[in-house]
Formats: C-alpha cells, structure tokens, sequence
C-alpha cells in the first residue's frame, strides 16, 4: 500500500511526488504515455534536446520557486527573443523600439508612441472582440501584421468572434529590448527538461503506458490518497460534457544544414502560412550540446494549432464564459469527493512551468508539508 498515487508524470505530479519523498511518503506515479515528463518531456538527437511537445522556456519572478528547481539540474542563460515573419518582413518580439523602427523607421520613443496613440484612436464604445481590445491597446499596424492572423490560425477562428479577455494586456516596450519574458530568472536545464524530472522523482515508483481511468478502483486501491493530474472532465466520465481545447500538432524533421533560420523560434504572423511557428531547437542551448560541443546538423519543428477533439492531446483551454461554467460543475465535484484533483489539466487553465512548480507547492503545504 502507497501513502500516495500520483496520476500524471508532468512538473506538477512530479513536484508533488518530490515534496512527498523528501516527507519519507512512499509514492506510486504512473502516466497514459510511455514517458515521464508530460508536455515538458525533452529527447535527445545528436546532442540536441528536441521539445517534443513545443518550445518550453523556464521563466519566472519566483525566488523559491527558482530556487526550487535549479536544485534537480543546471539551467542555462538562454533568453527568448523571438522574431515574426510576416510575408517575408521580419521584426522583433515582443513589442519594442526594435519592431517600431522595422515596422515605421522610427528611432524615438516618443514617434512610436504618437503612431501607436494616433491609431488607437479609431477604437470608440465598447470593447467587444479580441480585435477592438489589440487596435485599442498597440494600433492598427501592428495588430494586422503581428496579431491578426497569428491569433486567428492559434484559435481557428476570427478575432472578431473571439473574447477581448484573450489579451486583456500586451507586452509594449519603448525600449530596444528584445528579451521578451523580461523575468528575473530564465533559462533551460542544460540536460533537459526529462533529466530534470528524472531527479525530481527520484526514489518513487513509477509505471508508464497504464491508463489509470480504464482501472481506476484498482489503482486508488493501492495508495491511501489520490493526486490525479488529468483532465477533470475525464475523470468524471464527462459527465456534464466535454471542455474544449485548443490542440498542437507537429512536424519535426532533422536537417543537415547547420542553422536553417538563425534563431531558436520564429512566428509566422500572417494567415496564409499554415503554421503558426518554426522552432530550431538547438538554439535553445546556443548550438551546443550539454558538453559545451558544437553541433552538426539542426532539428526543426513546424507547429500546426488545429481543432480539439476527444482522443486528441489537449494543450489550450478554450476560456469563454460556456467552459468556464461547466469548469464549475468539475470543480464542486471535485470539491466534495477525497481525491486532489490539480494541474493544468485538472484546473483547465493554461500555466507557465513556474506557476505549475507555485501551484503544486503551495497545494503541498496546505497539506502540512514543506519544500
């Protein structure tokens, strides 16, 4: 008998699964896929750390949670600058004085910032879609060529039919600063996110390609208590329906050039290119490999966003006011029954790595332990 099942092998089963070890909790993990890892599961191709579920950089203003982390794996400084291709015309992300002199020639703070005031303008009453609320906070230019069709190619529909909520902000600098997280700490284990989950699960037991909720009574039978980290419409048999998402699909090969775009990630802004971004991925650890040596050759992937439908992985909940109420009947069920039901999956919102670490942390302390 386990003091604890861990259903999900991702950052927050495995935070979970570290502070129980750490308390001297036997702990079982097991996972639907055959690796550990989740979303952040990285594999190695000649040297270079493939994300195979997407681009995933570690940033966060979190000083425990920084510290927390880096004690399973070396990070490096890898900070994320990306660059958006709009039929050919290249600029900086985020929003700065860099994308402001490629998009108009200006050079001064105060002429961007009299372009963007000027085309805000155009935005009265109401704000009532995504495309009012990004005209209202950055312009008409920069919306039509770096968020319009980006945005409607990430949600499969236009942005005038999709929620303002959606960017209720947008990162603008009036500075020449590409760094687009602008977060005290940054950066990616040199190893890999599957080496650093490794050590943070270290000394539980772990099974991988079971399916828990084909067996579940069988599988809560083995351990005193339950954190499951799965869809929480699924663990319910869907009971009130589905929640929507937005899935990923990707099309990786390997190539033998040795730079195919000169940067780690590139987004594809405009509608016409089916694919939202190109990511090269041994740019995330600067063209070398965890010994420091340089690489041949280079691995890209082109990522499709695409229809969710039930069998497909699900990566963005579908945030409107339809999901959020149906998200309220998982959750007071959820409420009532003797099972943690937590995550990205299992609180249907979308984290950054750091908040998932935050999340799991503090749920452990509530419990009485600490990190």
């Amino acid at each position: 008998m386990y003091d604890y099942l861990i259903v999900g092998a991702g950052l927050y089963g495995a935070t979970c699964a570290n502070i129980l070890r750490k308390a001297g909790k036997n702990v079982l993990i097991i996972d639907k896929r055959d690796t550990i890892a989740g979303n952040i599961y990285t594999r190695d191709e000649n040297g270079i750390k493939v994300h195979v579920y997407g681009a995933h950089i570690f940033h966060t203003n979190d000083d425990e949670v920084w510290e927390y982390v880096t004690k399973f794996g070396e990070f490096n400084d890898y900070i994320n600058s990306p660059i958006a291709n709009y039929h050919g015309e290249m600029y900086h992300l985020p929003f700065n004085m860099n994308t402001f002199k490629e998009m108009w020639g200006v050079t001064e703070p105060e002429e961007a910032e009299a372009i963007i005031e000027s085309q805000r303008q155009e935005i009265k009453g109401e704000i009532t879609n995504l495309e009012k609320q990004a005209i209202s906070l950055v312009g008409r230019d920069v919306y039509e060529k770096l968020i319009k069709g980006y945005t409607q190619k990430q949600w499969g529909r236009p942005c005038t039919e999709l929620p303002s909520f959606i960017i209720k902000r947008l990162p603008v600098r009036f500075t020449y600063d590409n760094n687009y997280f602008n977060a005290k700490y940054q950066g990616i284990p040199v190893a890999g996110y599957t080496a650093l989950v490794e050590k943070m699960i270290e000394g539980c037991d772990v099974k991988l390609g079971v399916d828990y909720l084909k067996d579940k009574a069988s599988w809560d039978s083995q351990a005193e208590h339950v954190i499951y980290t799965g869809p929480i419409d699924a663990y319910y048999d869907y009971k009130f329906g589905p929640l929507k998402y937005r899935t990923v699909r990707f099309e990786t090969e390997a190539l033998s050039t040795n730079d195919f775009q000169g940067n780690a990630v590139i987004n594809y802004t405009d509608a016409e290119t089916p694919y939202t971004r190109i990511i090269e991925h041994k740019w995330f650890n600067f063209g070398k490999d965890e010994n420091g040596k340089d690489i041949d050759g280079t691995i890209i992937s082109r990522e499709y966003s695409t229809e969710w439908s039930l069998g497909d992985e699900p990566y963005y909940p579908v945030n409107d006011e339809e999901n959020g109420a149906l998200y309220a009947k998982y959750r007071a069920l959820a409420d009532e029954d003797d099972v943690i039901i937590a995550g990205r999956l299992g609180e249907y919102r979308y984290y950054d790595m750091d908040q998932v670490i935050r999340s799991a942390i503090d749920m452990m302390k509530s419990k009485g332990y600490t990190i």
